[in-house]
């Protein structure tokens, strides 16, 4: 069987850096083609010389005349001559190495003739056209950028029904289950799509989202006010890069998982809960109008849903060491307290309303927790920003997503007002 050929954008993150020790594991059966980062060219390098990599890409624009670049060129050059090369691909369908700085350059990863899957593993909402850039070029798209979904699910998902379509057709898709052009690399969602092989969807009575409830579980607003950055870093449970950290101490992260899920399974916001599950040995359920529950449990380690969506429709050996149940002691439940956690409940009613409103909770966000890590607005200020940028939103009017380019420019706006709020609140955090 033809390896699967993996470009992995965002290569140098907690996502990326699993996905290529699942490739480490299973070299017999994926290869990397195509590594993209933002600014970590020193790690890229050494990624592009362990995997052989033919197509990098740096995403800052800054970078462009940095050395670190001057040397990623002259690395792909030396794979161009490589005797090798010319064989590498048995289709026919290989092209020329290539280098590239901007966000250009990373957008055409996205669309690398020779690719079969790509990892979107880019933090925030530049994510989005590399995602829909992916699908329209026909590759399937292995996701782990919420944004993606978040802010363009009504722009992705009917292009991934086009792309299933498309694999039905050409004899690529499993026999029974879904056609696989949208992998959810997230535990949750990742737990859910596996709960739903086999299943009739229009028996499905609930997803239930679990999450860990964060550092900061069970603490009142009061006990919130003064919370560092370093406080807020510290996830119990999982490693994660410092946005998503952060927003899952805010619970932002669930929020976002909630209008993930409503997209990627076509189920309605009232069909979807969230319950704190604080050992994360429970990854999601699904609950069936029987009163039936399916929960998907395992380890806490991202390679195993990383794998699943390379792997999918077959299950490859474990990545890491099985969740031992004699060892696991009891499972815990509570409702999100989401008067405190306000930004589950900013987020789901950004769902609710839909159209363009997501898109300014989403581009709001991030600006909030840039600028709470760089220690210019307090903890609390992080659902504040978001509220208010949304309440402007919604007197302005949400508008139905028609393009990227009107949400790229609704994000711009979102961006600049909660920027402007966070300067309204230097000297007062």
């Amino acid at each position: 069987m033809a390896k699967r050929r993996i470009v992995v954008l965002g290569s140098t993150g907690s996502i990326g850096t699993q996905t290529l020790d699942v490739v480490r594991r299973h070299g017999d059966q994926l290869e990397i083609v195509g590594l993209a980062v933002n600014g970590s060219v020193d790690a890229l390098l050494a990624q592009a010389r362990e995997f052989g990599v033919r197509h990098l890409a740096v995403g800052d624009a800054a970078l462009a005349d940095d050395p670190r670049c001057d040397e990623a060129r002259s690395l792909v050059c030396h794979l161009l001559q490589a005797p090798e090369d010319a064989a590498a691909f048995g289709n026919g369908e290989a092209s020329e190495p290539t280098f590239g700085v901007g966000p250009e350059a990373v957008a055409a990863l996205a669309q690398l003739p020779e690719a079969d899957v790509v990892v979107n593993a880019l933090v925030g909402a530049a994510g989005l056209r590399a995602s829909y850039d992916a699908l329209a070029a026909g590759k399937v798209l292995a996701l782990a950028n919420k944004e993606s979904l978040v802010v363009g699910g009504d722009l992705i998902m009917p292009l991934a029904a086009e792309v299933d379509a498309q694999r039905r057709a050409a004899g690529m898709a499993p026999a029974t289950g879904p056609a696989g052009a949208l992998m959810p690399i997230d535990s949750e969602h990742g737990a859910i799509y596996q709960c739903l092989l086999g299943e009739n969807p229009h028996e499905v009575a609930k997803l239930w989202v679990t999450a860990s409830g964060g550092p900061f579980r069970g603490k009142t607003c009061d006990e919130l006010t003064a919370i560092t950055p370093a406080q807020a870093l510290a996830h119990p449970t999982w490693n994660m890069g410092a946005k998503i950290s952060i927003d899952s101490s805010t619970l932002m992260n669930k929020g976002l998982e909630v209008i993930e899920a409503h997209h990627l399974f076509a189920m309605p916001y009232d069909k979807i809960e969230v319950v704190v599950q604080p050992q994360s040995a429970i990854h999601s359920m699904v609950e069936f109008a029987d009163g039936s529950v399916k929960a998907h449990l395992g380890t806490t380690d991202m390679r195993i849903p990383i794998q699943f969506a390379l792997s999918y429709p077959d299950r490859w050996e474990a990545p890491v060491p099985p969740l031992d149940f004699r060892t696991l002691g009891t499972l815990e439940f509570a409702a999100p307290d989401t008067d405190t956690f306000h930004c589950l409940a900013l987020a789901r009613h950004a769902g609710e309303v839909g159209g363009t409103l997501p898109a300014v909770m989403n581009a709001a966000n991030e600006i909030a927790v840039a600028s709470f890590l760089a220690e210019r607005i307090g903890y609390l200020d992080i659902a504040a920003c978001v509220e208010a940028a949304m309440d402007a939103h919604e007197r302005a009017g949400v508008q139905v997503v028609e393009s990227l380019e009107q949400l790229e420019a609704i994000d711009a706006w979102a961006r600049q007002t909660a920027r402007a709020w966070c300067a309204g609140r230097v000297g007062r955090a």
